[in-house]
């Protein structure tokens, strides 16, 4: 399994799904994780392949309904309606976005990230913070993804050099992972 989905991982999963009779979906682990559940979403409710969804809304039926589970808190893909996913020929990404790949509800729980390496809670955090700054400054932005942005940044600062300090500070965890679905909600209502 690579760190990124592509297409090829996404219509095996379909595959899967498909063949289990399964009607939802939990997404689980990091942003890719997460765009894999949405990317077999698309595949097993609508068929065709990955790059059909390239864009915005062009299901033709619904999505299942999903959950999704951050382990890691900087993509805030638990509050967006994208998934971002390679071509597994060319690995150029696309951005496959539709209402119904949001997820229906996501379960932030901070005990769920204080066992990643260090590294990678400081590239999450690092990715957050982007996010929080990116949907500040687009020419996109809107007086929701400005407040999104701002309630994003706020947590974000406070707890950043304090989950690489302490890295079971389960308080410090939990702004961090609530700064990174603000962060992503933010980008949501800018359409960055």
């Amino acid at each position: 399994f690579d760190a990124n989905p592509d297409s090829a991982m996404i219509a095996a999963g379909a595959d899967v799904a498909r063949a289990a009779g399964v009607d939802s979906l939990i997404g689980l682990g990091g942003g890719s994780s997460l765009d894999c559940a949405k990317g077999i979403a698309f595949i097993a409710t609508n068929g065709g392949v990955m790059s059909d969804y390239r864009g915005y809304g062009k299901t033709r039926v619904p999505l299942w309904p999903m959950i999704g589970v951050p382990t890691t808190a900087g993509t805030g893909s638990e509050a967006q309606s994208y998934a971002l996913i390679s071509d597994a020929a060319t690995h150029r990404k696309m951005a496959c976005g539709d209402p119904g790949a949001a997820f229906r509800i996501a379960l932030l729980d901070p005990e769920l990230t204080v066992t990643q390496p260090a590294s990678v809670t400081a590239v999450a955090g690092y990715d957050a913070l982007s996010h929080a700054v990116e949907s500040s400054v687009t020419s996109r932005r809107s007086a929701m993804s400005a407040c999104f942005s701002r309630e994003a940044w706020r947590l974000l600062e406070r707890s950043y050099e304090r989950v690489l300090d302490a890295p079971g500070d389960v308080d410090a965890r939990g702004d961090m992972l609530l700064g990174s679905f603000f962060a992503g909600l933010a980008v949501e209502a800018s359409m960055l």
